[in-house]
């Protein structure tokens, strides 16, 4: 598991000088400090939040740098809002260069506790942490794929999706809704990355440790007392060096960002030990993954007949069969004396 040095961690932070940052939950905490940094290199960085006041504040402390802050309300939750998001880029800067899915919250209602009306019956838990932290980033990377190809004239382009995971993408907590949407955004950049990257569209997540930040609830850093936290800019590091490493082979890695140095996790490391159990019997079971292999073929043609020739044959016996019946009966009839003669 590579370990990124410091010094390394801004190695290409010239390449985004100019370019057009989409943050969302930009107002406050990590977001805040994303957008400041990418502000600080030159970047023009579009602060997207529900928070309105305090995105324009955001916004306003952040234009002594080179680049253009704009704010933008958005509830990620909500289709239009982000790409209204989108479409203020386009309109004021013409493209967009990186985004960074980073708005999220904490548990919003644990599913192990079970709570009733006044008549008895359960009551349905809020999905809050689901539509914010899962459904919100499908909006932010889908919408991103397509914008981010818009106006691309740059003969090396800086093209980055930075999704926001958790040490909860590989390690169960107790909110059970907010590790299971951290799992998932991990699975999604893995799926994506793929068609990323022949559209030249680096891909990450970042993965911290427990930081000091409101979205880690005041028990919990109560349990953690005595265990450091991870700076804020330690996760900033690794959102800006994923980002900006032009090295193809780095795009659909996760970046472990902790007390200590980050790290960057290769794709191919998430083949290891079950996993790679799991992939090579997995890949076993795919027809036709060696050309050359008769049994395989076999097993092709004989799953086909079964999927579209067996249907088409019994259709076939029943059409044929009761079109023989109706052809016999008519001839029956044909032949038969008419009642009464």
């Amino acid at each position: 598991m590579p370990l990124i040095l410091d010094q390394h961690l801004y190695a290409h932070a010239d390449r985004v000088k100019g370019k057009v940052v989409l943050i969302t939950g930009a107002a406050s905490g990590i977001g805040r400090s994303t957008a400041a940094k990418y502000a600080s290199y030159g970047a023009n960085v579009i602060v997207a939040d529900l928070n309105y006041p305090a995105a324009q504040q955001t916004a306003k402390e952040l234009r002594t740098t080179d680049g253009q802050i704009l704010a933008i309300k958005c509830d990620v939750t909500i289709w239009e809002d982000v790409l209204a998001a989108f479409e203020l880029a386009m309109e004021k800067f013409g493209t967009v260069d990186i985004v960074v899915a980073n708005a999220g919250v904490g548990e919003s209602a644990y599913l192990q506790l079970v709570r009733k009306d006044e008549h008895g019956r359960i009551i349905k838990p809020s999905t809050k942490t689901v539509d914010i932290n899962l459904t919100g980033v499908l909006y932010t990377v889908h919408l991103a794929q397509h914008y981010l190809l818009l106006n691309r004239l740059d003969e090396t382009p800086l093209k980055s999706v930075i999704i926001l995971g958790s040490v909860a993408s590989w390690w169960f907590l107790a909110g059970a809704q907010y590790t299971a949407t951290k799992h998932a955004v991990l699975g999604l950049m893995r799926s994506l990355d793929p068609s990323f990257t022949e559209k030249g569209i680096r891909i990450a997540t970042i993965h911290p440790w427990f930081a000091d930040t409101d979205i880690v609830p005041r028990y919990l850093k109560i349990g953690l007392a005595g265990i450091p936290l991870v700076p804020v800019n330690r996760i900033v590091d690794a959102i800006f060096n994923a980002s900006t490493d032009p090295d193809p082979s780095a795009s659909g890695s996760s970046y472990w960002a902790q007390p200590g140095p980050v790290y960057r996790i290769p794709r191919e490391e998430f083949k290891l030990g079950v996993y790679d159990l799991i992939d090579r019997e997995g890949n076993a079971m795919f027809v036709l993954k060696d050309a050359n292999s008769v049994q395989r073929i076999m097993k092709y043609l004989q799953d086909i007949t079964h999927l579209f020739w067996n249907p088409v044959l019994k259709k076939t016996m029943v059409y044929g069969t009761l079109g023989i019946g109706v052809v016999l009966a008519w001839r029956h009839l044909r032949q038969a004396p008419v009642f009464g003669s």
